[in-house]
C-alpha cells in the first residue's frame, strides 16, 4: 500500500512562487515514476511534470517556470513553481505509479494565483 500526502499549496500573487511537497509512505521504489498533476475547476486533470531516475518532463505550459525534484531516501517529490500565473490555479495532486501499473494519488493541495 502506498500513501501520498501533499503540502505547500496556498494563495499567491501572480509572479510569485510556491514549493509543493509530497511525502510518500509504503511500498515506494525510487525507480518508479512520480509526478504532479493538476485539475482546474471545470477541466480535466492534466500532467504538470513527471520524474524518473534519469529524466524529467514538463507540460509545455510550465516549462521554464516549474521544476520537479525527488528525494528517494525520503520517498518525496517536490514541485518548485516560479513566476506563477492565474492559469496555474488548480488543485495539485501527487502521483506515484507502481511497477505493476497501479496509480496512487494524494488528496491534493489547492493553489490559487491572484492576478
Amino acid at each position: 500500500q502506498v500513501q501520498l500526502v501533499e503540502s505547500g499549496g496556498g494563495l499567491v500573487e501572480a509572479g510569485g512562487s510556491l514549493r509543493l511537497s509530497c511525502s510518500g509512505s509504503g511500498h515506494i521504489f525510487g525507480f518508479n515514476p512520480m509526478a504532479w498533476y493538476r485539475q482546474a475547476p471545470g477541466k480535466q486533470r492534466e500532467l504538470v511534470a513527471s520524474i524518473t531516475t534519469s529524466d524529467s518532463n514538463y507540460a509545455d505550459s510550465v516549462k521554464g517556470r516549474f521544476t520537479i525534484s525527488r528525494d528517494n531516501i525520503r520517498n518525496s517529490v517536490f514541485l518548485q513553481m516560479n513566476n506563477l500565473k492565474s492559469e496555474d490555479t488548480a488543485v495539485y495532486y501527487c502521483n506515484y505509479k507502481s511497477h505493476t501499473g497501479i496509480n496512487y494519488w494524494g488528496q491534493g493541495t489547492q493553489v490559487i494565483v491572484a492576478s
